[in-house]
């Protein structure tokens, strides 16, 4: 798939430069052969990309990371070009390289995504995944089997345990199903199981009960088995470029850095607000216009609905959405919070009288947030970040929950592309402290794509 891209791409950037007959005289000219230049790059693209790691089976598939590598390879290719152009007084054409460079890196990207569709279809029925054998303690490989069974898309498949140390008939919770393959902590014992199974490759969860001998003997025969050796710690909810491994002494060390909430990187992401926000309201202005036209025609009452919420900080801000419901929406509220359909904290109700005709569409397409677009502009939300809760939500949070104030509240955010209202409290909690604690710009660019998704795929939105 990147060969047939990168090959279009410079062939197309070929065409379109020189497809004048001025243009067919420069390439067959003796200083300018691009018919020569447009395959040597497109192999050279190609190689790039492997070498940078984009289709490492780790990365491919999952996450941000695969998309990162792309992006890199593509640039450092193309400012190699300028750079070999400039010290060579080559007189490259810049038009040809402006074509080739976009229409590459935006066609590898869609490549990419659409291989992910079929790697989705696939790795929910257990194909194109590695098999994994998880050693450890029962606590421990429980929790990683759960972990890496609940997450499908990143390519591991739990098939078995060996839980050394364990007595003899000791498995892991029931529901998983796992055959545990052995009990002695013995290099030699876990090796031979290892060979039995011929797992794709073997993680050990956090406080596995193993010498570090035997460890390190482990590691040599996986290594002659050509079997990956995965260490889990006990870490969790921290992303990757918080994690720096340092060897001291033969031993790896892993640094996890502070947050990124300074002020540097407050005021990178209130620019990136602002200027998305501006350029989102001027696109969909007609959109806006449009919305405010059907619900003064929908039914009398405000077009705008303003609802106290606590943002950063603690600090309570008036939120805006389009008006989905009756003018009294409000005081209908407590006779329908017995049939609340929520997660215990936030009410929902799916089938809610109060939404109006008109409602109910802009609320199936999430059109009624629109309007939170100037909540970012005057500073009270940002574009992405934890939903922004009501006041009586507070009151309930517990001591760790307050974590999420620590930044503005969200348009959209990891609960809105994860399920929205079909989420448990613990799991909105869980993705409004991963994302305070783990923020990022391009994790911001990435959530932000895959809100589209999200808003036409309707789940969990009513």
């Amino acid at each position: 798939m990147d060969a047939a891209v990168v090959l279009w791409a410079m062939s197309g950037a070929l065409i379109l430069r020189f497809g004048t007959a001025r243009g067919r005289e420069a390439i067959t000219s003796e200083f300018e052969p691009y018919g020569a230049v447009t395959l040597v790059l497109a192999g050279v693209w190609w190689t790039i990309l492997g070498l940078s790691g984009s289709r490492d089976t780790t990365v491919l598939g999952y996450g941000t990371e695969e998309f990162k590598r792309i992006l890199t390879g593509s640039f450092w290719l193309f400012g190699l070009v300028a750079t070999v152009s400039y010290v060579f007084q080559l007189d490259t054409a810049r038009g040809y390289v402006a074509l080739a460079l976009p229409a590459g890196v935006l066609s590898l990207l869609i490549s990419r995504v659409l291989i992910r569709s079929l790697l989705r279809s696939q790795r929910k029925v257990g194909k194109s995944s590695s098999s994994v054998l998880i050693i450890g303690g029962v606590f421990g490989a429980e929790h990683l089997a759960r972990a890496l069974g609940s997450q499908p898309m990143a390519g591991y498949r739990p098939v078995s345990t060996y839980l050394p140390g364990t007595p003899p008939g000791t498995t892991i919770g029931g529901s998983l199903k796992l055959p545990n393959l052995g009990h002695d902590p013995s290099s030699a014992a876990i090796v031979s199981a290892v060979r039995e199974a011929r797992p794709d490759a073997v993680a050990l969860s956090s406080g596995v009960p193993l010498a570090p001998s035997v460890i390190r003997e482990l590691g040599w025969a996986l290594a002659d088995m050509q079997i990956r050796m995965i260490m889990a710690p006990a870490l969790t909810d921290i992303a990757g470029p918080r994690i720096h491994t340092q060897p001291v002494a033969g031993l790896p060390l892993i640094h996890v850095s502070t947050p990124n909430l300074g002020t540097g990187q407050g005021l990178l992401k209130r620019c990136f607000d602002v200027m998305g926000a501006c350029l989102l309201v001027a696109v969909l202005s007609p959109v806006l216009l449009a919305v405010a036209a059907v619900i003064k025609a929908d039914s009398s009452g405000p077009i705008f609905f303003r609802q106290e919420r606590v943002g950063a900080g603690g600090q309570s801000f008036q939120m805006l959405k389009f008006r989905s419901m009756v003018v009294d929406a409000e005081d209908h509220l407590a006779a329908l919070r017995a049939h609340s359909d929520g997660n215990g904290v936030m009410f929902k109700l799916k089938s809610d009288p109060r939404v109006t005709t008109a409602g109910r569409f802009l609320r199936r397409y999430s059109l009624d947030e629109l309007p939170q677009l100037f909540n970012v502009l005057n500073g009270t939300m940002s574009l992405v970040g934890p939903r922004p809760p009501l006041p009586s939500e507070v009151e309930q949070y517990q001591s760790h929950v307050h974590r999420r104030l620590i930044v503005r509240p969200g348009l959209t955010g990891l609960w809105q592309v994860s399920g929205r209202s079909l989420l448990s409290w613990d799991d909105t909690v869980r993705l409004d402290l991963y994302y305070v604690e783990n923020w990022s710009l391009a994790g911001d660019i990435a959530i932000l794509l895959k809100t589209v998704r999200a808003v036409f795929s309707r789940q969990g939105a009513y």
